[in-house]
């Protein structure tokens, strides 16, 4: 079965916590630990396997994963939607682009766990001329970036592969969830440019996907708030998950060119369906064949029947067998 679909979704938009309540800021990003830091390296960690099978929704069946590697390295952009907290699907997000640098020369790894701003200090850091010390100092990065992608990035360093930080600045989608759109006309250029230049939030599928996730906003709003108020809330809400979509796609799409792959990672809510994220690069890399896998963490690998609403979601499901917790073995 499943771990908690619901759960999952909102862990394909943890950012949306720091949102709604500015306590929980520090929840995301990570310092790293006291009087230590991985040293850096130009070598590679080693591959991680975890068990997993893998679903194309295309042809209904089940595939090898070299056959998945195989297929998004022939692709031209391609999304891996997580859930943040398994590290199972990370040990996997390892394989996959492992499998790409058996396969291809020219790869860009984009991550939505960067944002723009740090793009300095990450290239610095790539180049060599930045520490790994400096890096977490400064480059505000997720509480598991050390165990969760740091193994991508050094991948890519020790490959000479460009690492793309995709994501808008924090405050920058904070400040829209306050504000709404029209806040973006109050930054100076400089600081405009670290979102994308075009950003447009219609009330399409992904609108309504996004408030079924996130309700009628009146649970996170103080007593005697008034559901007005919320609904708008929830609006603004929506107008920052937008600035991120938009801003996560044009990263994309401005490093990729033909020839190229761009391999994006993010929580699966911003390209479940080609929505969010996907649908964005989509529209800006003309011409791109764009793959869509999502990581679903399963407690039962051997009974997977993928129904039809499970097969929309992305062209490849890859489940990942997560343990089974305590509160829940004896259901």
């Amino acid at each position: 079965m499943i771990r908690g679909q619901g759960e999952a979704f909102v862990r394909g938009i943890p950012l949306l916590a720091l949102l709604l309540a500015a306590p929980l800021a520090g929840q995301e990003t990570g310092t790293p630990p006291q009087g230590s830091s991985p040293a850096s390296s130009t070598q590679p960690p080693a591959s991680s396997y975890t068990p997993h099978r893998v679903y194309d929704t295309r042809n209904k069946k089940f595939i090898e994963f070299e056959t998945l590697a195989s297929r998004l390295a022939a692709a031209d952009i391609v999304f891996i939607g997580e859930q943040h907290d398994d590290p199972a699907t990370h040990r996997m997000e390892l394989a996959i682009l492992e499998g790409m640098a058996r396969r291809r020369d020219s790869v860009v790894l984009a991550l939505e766990m960067w944002e723009r701003d740090v793009q300095p200090l990450l290239d610095r850091y790539l180049a060599g001329s930045a520490t790994e010390d400096e890096l977490l100092k400064d480059g505000r990065p997720w509480k598991n970036y050390v165990a969760d992608y740091r193994p991508l990035v050094e991948l890519a360093r020790a490959r000479s592969w460009p690492v793309v930080a995709s994501n808008s600045p924090r405050p920058l989608a904070s400040l829209v969830s306050r504000g709404g759109l029209a806040a973006l006309d109050t930054l100076a250029p400089g600081v405009r440019a670290q979102v994308a230049e075009a950003v447009s939030c219609p009330e399409d599928a992904y609108f309504e996907k996004f408030k079924a996730v996130m309700g009628d906003m009146s649970s996170h709003l103080p007593a005697g708030v008034t559901p007005d108020s919320a609904a708008a809330r929830l609006m603004r809400v929506y107008y920052a998950q937008c600035v991120k979509d938009e801003t996560m796609g044009e990263s994309v799409a401005r490093a990729w060119a033909p020839g190229r792959l761009v391999i994006h990672y993010n929580g699966a809510f911003h390209s479940d369906f080609k929505l969010g994220t996907a649908e964005r690069a989509r529209e800006r890399a003309s011409g791109a064949e764009v793959i869509v896998v999502t990581a679903l963490p399963v407690t039962d690998l051997d009974r997977l029947d993928p129904s039809k609403g499970e097969r929309k979601r992305a062209d490849y499901l890859l489940y990942v067998l997560a343990p089974v917790k305590a509160d829940s073995a004896s259901r």
